[in-house]
């Protein structure tokens, strides 16, 4: 037992170590000159812009993804079986994919405009179009991707809270639309408040929208204070900044229950009989479901497969295999790494759990301190795992040449160890609270039957639980693997020297405008990105079967 609470503790400490490094540099001298700079320039301008983004993105995700969980959960009407998972669809399309996509589609030489010149015989100065590369633009573009978010939480609660309040509240005389406002809503301010939270960390933590747009934030100030200013002082101060706006909404979120309680008292939990829409209301409210199925997936991903096809040039073919090959490799590693590691903190909790005492309060402080890396952004975690990596590998190099040999070189920092130890820090929180859910079904009494035959923890674990868990170790794995695919920020800071893969492939060609090279990249990410989709989604229609039995 003592090595199991060992091991959680290292663990912790390590999935800890990025959020410390540059919370000790917070305040570290020798960069006043950079700092007053940045605080006199662009700092101002990168707190307005995040907050804006913040304010923008909250009411887009908050207003659609409810609107969409409320006519899906409560309504029936034509294609309503469809929309409950298809409308997951978007969270497949990272961010910056969609900005490039929408950029290319809608720029002056872009197929829309050009076909309005041909159209009407227009020139430039003969009409307005709006320009998507600004922030607003970046508010859209995060609302379309990042709106499930929103919509799958608030529908779980719509279903749960369903029957019973909303019965007692047509029998006291309240029309639908007063029932949804005065009962239904205010029981799903939390989950409401929850999808807000996590779909604005995902916005603070995105680096390839906002730098594709030119809308300065803190982690465009952080890319360029590493690269640009060659400051990590300067980079880490901004990651604090950084961190404390995630932290102020994690604080919100928290704080805007109240002293509020949401029970559900009905007992027996009935399924929500949808109301019927007929005629006109049952086609409006699927085009309500259908525009941002349509602007979130189905449009991008159709133009994606467009310029992919038009896109024949031989040698990026070959070149496309070496990019799958490097994120396939880093992401089926990080993967790996970061399943077994959640098996072991969620079985060392299990069983500290069980002894009780300081080990399980223990447990708990470590499950909770790992949760915090997936509220940590991309860059944050880059930036903190370099200042401290860098001096193991500055001290481990001079102790080398001490010992008569040559110097190495950045043994840790300028290979993939690194950028593997950033994914796990960023994601280990997804495939934990995974392993926890499934090992959580696992009933006490097998862990007592293995202990009256003689089986020890470990070999309990690697006879009882494990083969019990493999669905539950699989799904962290793929989940784990879908987000270091997609993982922009913390690559772009820390990839080794010559090594690209299909998320700074995707940047690094939308940047330089040869979009139509970026789009086979982009699909391939958005693919892969399909598979935890399409899980969810079958898990979605099980449980509306469930519940309707």
């Amino acid at each position: 037992m003592q090595r199991f609470s060992s091991l959680v503790l290292i663990v912790a400490a390590l999935v800890a170590l990025p959020v410390l490094s540059v919370g000790a540099n917070l305040f570290a001298g020798g960069t006043g000159d950079t700092w007053s700079h940045l605080a006199a320039t662009v700092l101002p301008e990168y707190v307005a812009n995040s907050l804006w983004l913040c304010f923008g993105v909250a009411l887009g995700v908050g207003s659609m993804g409810t609107t969409m969980a409320w006519l899906t959960a409560m309504h029936d009407f034509p294609g309503r079986r469809v929309f409950d998972w298809a409308l997951l669809l978007p969270m497949a399309m990272p961010a910056y994919v969609l900005a490039y996509t929408y950029t290319d589609f809608l720029q002056f030489v872009g197929p829309v405009q050009t076909g309005l010149r041909e159209t009407f015989g227009w020139t430039k100065a003969d009409y307005w179009f709006p320009d998507v590369r600004t922030l607003p633009g970046a508010m859209v573009m995060f609302s379309c991707v990042l709106y499930p978010y929103v919509y799958l939480v608030v529908r779980t609660a719509f279903l749960e809270r369903g029957s019973g309040m909303l019965e007692a509240a047509r029998v006291l005389g309240l029309s639908p639309w007063r029932a949804f406002f005065r009962v239904s809503l205010p029981l799903a301010r939390p989950a409401i408040a929850t999808g807000i939270a996590l779909a604005l960390m995902e916005t603070l933590a995105d680096y390839g929208t906002v730098a594709y747009f030119s809308v300065p934030t803190f982690t465009t100030g952080i890319y360029r204070a590493w690269f640009s200013l060659g400051d990590r002082v300067a980079a880490a101060q901004l990651a604090a900044g950084l961190l404390g706006f995630v932290l102020l909404l994690l604080a919100l979120e928290r704080f805007s229950h109240g002293r509020a309680r949401y029970h559900d008292t009905g007992g027996r939990r009935r399924a929500a009989h949808g109301r019927r829409l007929t005629g006109w209301r049952g086609w409006l409210a699927f085009v309500a479901c259908l525009l941002p199925l349509l602007a979130g997936f189905v449009l991008p991903a159709g133009l994606l497969l467009r310029m992919a096809l038009g896109e024949v040039e031989g040698e990026f073919g070959v070149r496309f295999l070496v990019l799958a090959k490097n994120s396939f490799v880093l992401a089926s590693l990080s993967a790996l790494l970061a399943a077994g590691l959640a098996l072991l903190l969620a079985y060392a909790a299990r069983q500290s759990a069980r002894a009780g005492g300081m080990g399980a309060l223990l447990a708990r402080m470590a499950s909770r301190l790992v949760g915090l890396g997936y509220a940590v952004p991309g860059s944050v975690i880059a930036v903190g795992v370099l200042i401290p990596v860098t001096r193991l590998d500055h001290a481990l190099a001079t102790l080398w040449q001490q010992l008569g040999g040559a110097n190495p070189g950045l043994i840790l920092t300028g290979g993939i160890a690194a950028l593997v130890y950033a994914y796990l820090a960023r994601f280990l929180s997804i495939a934990l609270q995974t392993v926890e859910a499934g090992i959580a079904r696992i009933t006490p009494s097998m862990d007592d039957a293995a202990q009256s035959l003689g089986c020890g923890p470990g070999e309990t674990l690697r006879r009882v639980h494990l083969p019990l868990l493999r669905g539950s170790l699989l799904t962290a794995a793929l989940l784990v693997f879908v987000d270091v695919m997609k993982e922009l920020p913390a690559t772009l800071v820390m990839r080794p020297f010559n090594f690209e893969t299909l998320a700074t492939q995707t940047y690094t060609l939308a940047a330089d405008e040869r979009l139509a090279e970026a789009s086979i990249a982009a699909l391939a990410i958005v693919a892969v990105g399909l598979v935890p989709i399409i899980v969810l989604a079958r898990q979605i229609a099980a449980g509306r079967q469930t519940t309707a039995c």
